[in-house]
């Protein structure tokens, strides 16, 4: 079974420690190892997390196993992206250990939930354009609405599709 809670403060150093774990098995054979270096730090520095969740007011929700309590992943969204009703889903891993056992359906069926409530009509996310979890996506009932490269500074670029998936509220 799966939990799924708010994290709070003091969990970021448990979504750093997923992401640390998930990202040169989920990147590797596309990025390089300085690239994903330098994106780790960026984005997973306790500065960047803290201004993530205080000052962007992103949620960070984590699944952890019911039984041992350990994590396994965890998403991030922000309700009402650039004032649409768009949920916009920021960031989404799990363990490599975890994928394939419906811990990635269930986060996204909860920020789903969270964002009809909130009455947003879709949820959005950027994927890396070569990354295997855009057939994921594809089957949870996201499509690509769009493409954009993103410079991400030191040379660095991200190629991402632009996915949606219309909610019902």
């Amino acid at each position: 079974m799966i939990t799924i809670t708010k994290a709070a403060e003091q969990d970021l150093p448990i979504i750093r420690d997923i992401a640390y774990q998930t990202w040169p098995t989920t990147f590797g054979e596309i990025l390089s190892p300085a690239q994903i270096s330098y994106m780790l730090e960026m984005m997973y520095s306790p500065e960047a997390l803290r201004t993530q969740v205080i000052e962007k007011k992103h949620v960070f929700l984590i699944a952890q196993d019911t039984d041992s309590n350990e994590p396994l992943g965890y998403v991030s969204y922000e309700l009402t992206y650039k004032g649409q009703p768009l949920t916009k889903i920021h960031k989404i891993y799990m363990l490599p250990a975890s994928q394939g056992k419906g811990v990635g359906r269930s986060l996204i069926n909860q920020v789903a939930t969270i964002a009809v409530q909130h009455k947003n009509t879709r949820l959005g996310l950027n994927v890396n354009r070569y990354n295997k979890a855009v057939q994921f996506y594809e089957r949870m009932g996201f499509s690509v609405v769009d493409h954009e490269d993103i410079d991400i500074g030191d040379g660095y670029l991200m190629e991402d599709f632009v996915m949606e998936k219309p909610l019902i509220a």
